[in-house]
């Protein structure tokens, strides 16, 4: 049996949108002495594994533009949180890696965002947190 969406009382879309800027809100104070902006803090704690990536690749992550995600990678750059590296075999695409400082900073992102979901989620059962991870999945698979 499908879930009927039209005669629910609630939006799963609507729920989605208070709970991300609520979440938004609550990052932005926690993290308000890093001096970023949403999308700073986004970009940095997507690349806090440590791999280099591509422009594309980055955006791809966040869910953003390559152009939107070039004017957020040029203000990480000028605060020397990240480098640009010349690929190996293509001089036209560019690497995305973490300087030092990057890596503390988006260090420090990933633990505020771990301390934050386990205050909210941790007292949820796990499988209630696995079908909302199969949710959040298929919202951004099916609507790329």
């Amino acid at each position: 049996m499908k879930y009927d969406f039209v005669s629910s009382e609630r939006s799963a879309l609507l729920s989605l949108q208070r709970a991300t800027h609520a979440t938004l809100h609550r990052i932005a104070t926690e993290l308000v002495d890093l001096d970023m902006t949403a999308s700073e803090i986004n970009a940095l704690g997507n690349l806090a594994d440590g791999q280099s990536r591509t422009v594309s690749q980055v955006a791809a992550l966040i869910g953003a533009r390559p152009t939107t995600m070039t004017s957020v990678l040029d203000r990480l750059d000028k605060r020397g949180l990240i480098t640009r590296v010349a690929r190996a075999g293509d001089r036209r695409s560019v690497l995305i890696e973490l300087t030092d400082s990057g890596r503390a900073t988006a260090a420090a992102i990933r633990r505020t965002f771990a301390d934050l979901e386990s205050r909210t989620l941790g007292d949820l059962p796990p499988e209630a947190v696995v079908g909302f991870y199969t949710v959040l999945d298929a919202l951004i698979e099916k609507n790329r």
